[in-house]
């Protein structure tokens, strides 16, 4: 087989590496995949039993260590293209894609772009300002192609960068359909399910960070609570733990938090933060609703898998993914959503970051929540088309879309 190369700055936890993963595992059945990281200090937190060469070159320091790792990642990079020999180089995330960009060597060159950049309220300050103004924009037109996860990240990069169209392509990420509906169907644990079954249940999934903007949701929640009796339950953790956990019982609402280790988990709480888990899908089928908050996205997993487990979803219309998956017929409207939108398969709400009318946004989401709560057959409507759509995102059919990709720019 061909050898391909596939490279991220780490392993670690985040849906593009989940992304990453898949794409090893599918494509090491036509090609010999090797995958490369900047450094293997969070660990290989999604395997895929092929090869892994990491370039040992860490992150961190002052401005002139960063540009002498970053030199450094080019020639790694470089001498391991030069050893394998690969048809192409694939990269995922940003860091990976400049590294891969100026590396140059055999193979052609592919970037994968998970998310917004115009959005991405991480690039910011004097270097955000160096990737959106001079790197990006210099840079990008060298690969041979570009494939971005959503179609509405097409037009930032061309409109926001310079991007010439001919360079891109969107191909959708992929949900192995099956796998994770057999994984839902494992069973709560007797507390867990006493949980489940005392209220209603309104479930997210996701990193705890400033992208995935939970903050305003335990707001929403705090509301919709004084209309009926309900649970929020929150699956994932990160940086953002204490902070969420904090405002939440500032608030006034009663608060579980799987790492405190100082309550048994009851169904006495208003509020569930359960951390980490290896199978978040069991907590996902069972729920009422799921909710997604998110400020911006790229094409959002969280939100599929909750739509393969049948769940009725609410999302804000962020940038980008949502709309593309819960009303595909539509553009993206020209001003912010104001209102609650009630798309083919799933409802679009206002985005939640808005200080001016957060407010106003707060209270569509709650009334919304209350209303998609008080009506049975809308969920069961709603859950039964999610999990339908879902089914233009399977492995077979989105995969196909990538070894024809392969197969045309490797025989440029």
């Amino acid at each position: 087989m061909q050898p391909l190369v596939l490279l991220i700055p780490n392993l670690g936890l985040g849906g593009a590496q989940r992304v990453f993963h898949d794409h090893s595992v599918e494509l090491a059945k036509h090609y010999a995949v090797t995958e490369a990281v900047f450094n293997l200090e969070g660990g290989d937190l999604y395997p895929s039993g092929n090869p892994v060469e990491s370039l040992e070159v860490s992150g961190g320091g002052g401005v002139v260590a960063k540009l002498t790792n970053f030199r450094r990642r080019i020639g790694g990079l470089r001498q391991l293209r030069e050893r394998l020999q690969p048809t192409a180089c694939i990269s995922h995330l940003e860091g990976a894609d400049y590294v891969n960009l100026l590396s140059g060597g055999p193979g052609k060159t592919i970037l994968c772009v998970h998310g917004s950049k115009l959005h991405d309220a991480n690039i910011k300050g004097p270097v955000g300002w160096l990737r959106k103004k001079v790197l990006m924009p210099l840079l990008y037109n060298r690969a041979d192609r570009i494939v971005t996860v959503s179609r509405d990240i097409m037009p930032e990069l061309i409109t926001g960068f310079g991007v010439k169209p001919e360079k891109l392509l969107t191909i959708n990420n992929f949900f192995d359909v099956p796998q994770i509906e057999a994984k839902s169907q494992e069973p709560l644990s007797a507390s867990e399910a006493a949980v489940y079954a005392a209220a209603p249940v309104l479930v997210t999934s996701g990193r705890l960070t400033i992208q995935k903007n939970q903050a305003p949701l335990l707001d929403i929640f705090a509301a919709v609570l004084r209309q009926q009796p309900a649970k929020l339950v929150f699956v994932g953790d990160g940086e953002l733990r204490e902070e969420l956990t904090s405002h939440a019982r500032g608030l006034g609402l009663r608060v579980y938090a799987a790492w405190e280790n100082t309550a048994a988990l009851t169904p006495d709480f208003d509020v569930y933060f359960l951390g980490l888990q290896q199978n978040p899908f069991k907590y996902l089928r069972p729920a009422t609703a799921f909710v997604f908050p998110s400020a911006w996205e790229g094409f959002p997993m969280a939100l599929g898998e909750a739509m393969v487990c049948g769940l009725p979803v609410v999302s804000t219309d962020c940038p980008t993914g949502p709309r593309e998956m819960l009303a595909p017929a539509t553009a993206t409207p020209a001003a912010p959503l104001r209102r609650a939108e009630q798309g083919e398969f799933g409802i679009l709400l206002p985005m939640l970051t808005s200080p001016a009318t957060a407010a106003a946004d707060q209270g569509i989401w709650a009334s919304a929540l209350t209303t998609l709560l008080s009506n049975a057959s809308e969920r069961e409507q709603l859950g039964k088309l999610a999990r339908e759509r879902m089914q233009d995102f399977t492995r077979e059919r989105i995969f196909g879309q990538w070894l024809q990709l392969l197969k045309e720019v490797c025989r440029d």
